[in-house]
């Protein structure tokens, strides 16, 4: 997985590397911008020859800086560049001040509070190197009606939107918009992405696309020894998911999926064969006496055990320490007998996946989420999160007016602290945290978006449930998951429901050298 760095992060780590004597400050500038001019060019290689303009906005601090250096470099590329700033060059940080007196030699600096976009305003492209991921303060005006024509002058197809680092009112940190902000065609940061770039309030609505350039900085891993880091999920590696010839069902572990009454198992049934499909050595589904030839029709791979409550399910798995991880929740109901399986799972203290009718339960009943335990995963969608969470969400829920934002990062670590177990915010960016501020987050993906169909949340419990009884702990398990529903979802493509997830996976894991 690769490590996310907040802005503060970023700026952090090249101060240290410039104080380290690695690299100068002017150094990065250039590369920053050279990197955003080759980024342009392959994005739009008709952009390389010919007759082309360019409008520059520069900010007040090193993201303008970069902004000089790109007006710069497509000046010496033939471009006709005109360049406007924000606020005084005098208050310029030295470097940008220094790239501020180059690009002097080539052309003038003109405020932008004298830009005029009308049907005059005929340029090919408008780099946007105001803010990056310093923005501290909302967007107003004017700023916010200049963004405002802007945006729609390039919605008409008359000019491209190039955004240095992140969009100019878009909170690199939380993905959050500040007041207003440009929409971007390319964005280019440095280094490695934001999480504001992969949640989905940035990355979808204001940037079609968003690349990284190297500029030569260390790569960090801070992961190995601070828990209080932000992680971009990725495909697990292969070896996790092997098995050996050498061992035997129960080294893989007894997945146990908790159903609902008659006529209300399909979920369950999901999930168990996600469970079993992901590597489970065994996979059972409890079940009261009437739902159990329903579940038999159904169902040859996995068992069947019946339990009408609490004390059937404490007698048939209490004891038993090979039945390892469980999942509760998909389609159980909610009634005092659906509780009652709830509290006797939680009470054995084994791996447990919380989904769908579960966390319901969780909010109605405090002493049930007084339970939970840390090998818990909850996965919430937003509706169960506001009723799980409701003053984290309410505080989520706030339109922001100062960055760094409170994001889904920030809300979903508060409900893990909260619930003292792993939390899963799904979504179209679904983000996975721990008690202790581990944090994964799941990128939105095109792609995957045939994920959007009833049942493939129960599927991913089930996914999640049998790594847990392949012994990988909850933060990982819940990650691994994740990235695997999400690749299921990428290589079965449109039309996919929720019984092909499963199907999906030996494909997968083939593609993958599992």
């Amino acid at each position: 997985m690769t490590e996310l760095l907040t802005g503060a992060e970023m700026r952090a780590h090249e101060s240290k590397a410039i104080e380290s004597g690695q690299v100068t400050g002017l150094d990065l500038m250039e590369r920053a911008g050279q990197g955003v001019v080759d980024a342009m060019f392959a994005q739009w290689p008709d952009m390389q020859a010919g007759d082309h303009s360019a409008v520059v906005l520069c900010g007040p601090g090193n993201n303008g800086g970069d902004g000089f250096v790109v007006a710069r470099l497509l000046k010496e590329h033939g471009w006709r560049v005109q360049v406007f700033c924000l606020g005084a060059p005098e208050n310029l940080p030295p470097d940008a001040r220094r790239n501020f007196d180059r690009w002097t030699d080539l052309g003038p600096v003109v405020s932008i509070e004298e830009l005029k976009i009308d049907q005059d305003f005929k340029y090919d492209l408008v780099v946007d190197a105001l803010f990056g991921t310093g923005l501290t303060r909302a967007i107003e005006a004017p700023l916010d009606l200049l963004f405002s024509k802007i945006n729609a002058h390039a919605a008409r197809g008359d000019t491209k939107i190039l955004s240095v680092d992140i969009p100019s009112g878009v909170c690199a940190d939380s993905g959050r918009v500040l007041g207003d902000s440009l929409r971007a065609d390319l964005t280019v940061t440095f280094h490695g992405e934001k999480p504001g770039h992969l949640l989905t309030h940035g990355l979808l609505a204001h940037s079609e696309k968003v690349v990284v350039v190297d500029i030569g900085l260390p790569q960090l891993q801070r992961y190995t020894s601070d828990t209080n880091f932000i992680l971009k999920n990725e495909p697990v590696t292969p070896y996790i998911l092997r098995k050996s010839g050498q061992r035997h069902k129960y080294d893989y572990g007894h997945a146990v999926v908790i159903s609902g009454p008659a006529a209300h198992t399909g979920a369950a049934r999901l999930a168990a064969r996600g469970a079993l499909r992901i590597g489970a050595g065994l996979v059972t589904v409890a079940a009261r006496a009437q739902a159990l030839p329903e579940l038999a029709a159904h169902q040859t791979a996995v068992m069947l055990q019946q339990v009408e409550g609490g004390a059937d399910l404490k007698v048939q798995f209490g004891d038993d320490a090979r039945a390892n991880a469980f999942c509760a929740g998909p389609a159980l109901g909610t009634d005092d007998v659906a509780a009652e399986l709830l509290g006797a799972v939680l009470a054995l203290e084994r791996a447990t996946v919380l989904d769908a009718d579960a966390l319901t339960l969780l909010a109605e009943r405090p002493k049930l989420f007084a339970a939970l335990h840390t090998g818990c995963v909850l996965t919430p969608h937003g509706g169960e999160f506001v009723r799980l969470f409701p003053e984290i969400e309410e505080k989520f829920a706030t339109p922001p007016t100062r960055g760094p934002a409170y994001s889904k990062v920030d809300a979903t670590r508060d409900a893990a602290r909260k619930a003292g177990c792993v939390v899963l915010f799904k979504g179209p960016d679904t983000v996975i945290a721990g008690p202790d501020g581990r944090c994964v987050i799941n990128p939105p993906d095109d792609s995957a978006a045939w994920l959007a169909t009833a049942g493939s949340g129960d599927v991913l419990a089930g996914f999640i449930c049998g790594l847990l009884a392949r012994d990988l702990p909850p933060l990982l398990a819940a990650a691994a998951g994740t990235a695997l529903h999400s690749e299921c979802a990428r290589s079965f493509g449109p039309g996919l429901i929720a019984e092909d997830l499963p199907e999906a996976l030996p494909g997968v894991f083939r593609q993958m050298g599992v």
